[in-house]
């Protein structure tokens, strides 16, 4: 017989939780932190005789979210369509599952860390326009964990790979990304960013920019970013 009692935790006080306790076993499925997803999915795929590359692992994160039941409705239609044995690639993503490999939070990110001005106004560009999966709350909330995430960095006195990784908590495919970003951008800069994004949240929700597109505040906001 197995009980399931969804949605939260079952009181421990209960006469019931000490009753399983007792005659049977107790099993807490935590909720996956947002960065250990891609070990998750990673894992899912070994199973069954799949790799997955770093980039389309991350990119159906961005796309998905954490809820894994929606990640493994999609990892079930890309095992029909890939055979066994393959890896699943980013250009795989984009065709069956609709998400630009090019235009996404993590390469706007490293245009951004890159000081890349050209790639980072091209994705933007795409944003402004593509609204619906790339909604200007989620992006200014990205760019503002990218930044709190750098401001971390920039007080680690180890820098390696495998340390930032660690500390900031995030997969090691995106350690080099910190790394080149945290020499690109230095601290002030990062705290001065981090301003800007605040402003850009706030014009984004209509306070002191009425009417005004997401585009306009999306592309004001990199510029002050990357200047």
């Amino acid at each position: 017989l197995v009980l399931c009692y969804k949605h939260k935790k079952l009181d421990k006080r209960k006469a019931i939780y000490k009753a399983i306790q007792r005659h049977g076993y107790i099993l807490e499925s935590n909720k996956l932190y947002p960065n250990q997803v891609p070990d998750w999915i990673f894992q899912v795929l070994k199973g069954r005789n799949y790799k997955i590359e770093n980039k389309a692992v991350l990119m159906l994160v961005e796309f998905l979210g954490t809820d894994l039941g929606k990640i493994w409705n999609e990892l079930e239609k890309l095992m029909i369509v890939i055979p066994k044995g393959s890896t699943i690639t980013a250009k795989d993503i984009e065709v069956n599952i609709g998400v630009s490999k090019d235009y996404n939070i993590f390469e706007l990110r490293k245009a951004i860390g890159e000081g890349d001005v050209v790639k980072a106004n091209r994705i933007v560009n795409y944003f402004g326009v593509n609204q619906k999966t790339h909604n200007i709350t989620m992006t200014i909330a990205n760019l503002n964990t990218f930044y709190t995430q750098l401001l971390v960095f920039h007080s680690l006195q180890d820098k390696s790979k495998n340390n930032v990784a660690r500390m900031l908590k995030v997969n090691p495919f995106f350690a080099e990304d910190y790394i080149k970003a945290g020499r690109n951008i230095p601290m002030r800069k990062v705290s001065q960013n981090i301003g800007y994004l605040r402003e850009a949240d706030v014009k984004s929700k209509g306070v002191g920019a009425a009417n005004l597109p997401a585009l306009d505040i999306l592309k004001e906001l990199v510029f002050k970013m990357m200047h």
